[in-house]
Parts: C-alpha cells; sequence; structure tokens
C-alpha cells in the first residue's frame, strides 16, 4: 500500500473516531469547535487525495482508448 493510500485511510480512520465523537458525547462548546474544524481539515484533505487519484484513473483510462 503506498503511502497516499495509507494516509487516506488513517485520515478517514480519524474522521470516523472524530464524529463518533461529536455524535455520541456531550462535548463542551469550546472542544466541540475543535473537533469540527479538526474533522474539516480531514475531509478537505480527503477530498484532494480522491480528486487526485480519480484524475488518475482518467488519464489511465484515456491512455487504454488509445
Amino acid at each position: 500500500m503506498d503511502d497516499n493510500q495509507s494516509n487516506y485511510n488513517q485520515d478517514m480512520a480519524s474522521l470516523r473516531e472524530l464524529v463518533s465523537e461529536i455524535e455520541n458525547e456531550e462535548l463542551d462548546i469550546d472542544f466541540l469547535m475543535e473537533k469540527v474544524k479538526e474533522a474539516s481539515m480531514l475531509i478537505k484533505r480527503c477530498k484532494a487525495k480522491l480528486y487526485v487519484v480519480d484524475e488518475e484513473v482518467k488519464k489511465v483510462l484515456l491512455e487504454l482508448e488509445e
């Protein structure tokens, strides 16, 4: 498994954990804000990685059509 996939999987695991904490615990408002900001950052990183992979897949598929 390459570093990008490993990092993506780690980010997704962290995001799932954060969502679980946000949904299942009564958090102090300041602590909640920190968790939401962290989740937002993880979502942005995961979206960026997915975009890169999507572009790479499209490139490979185009090459196969040639």
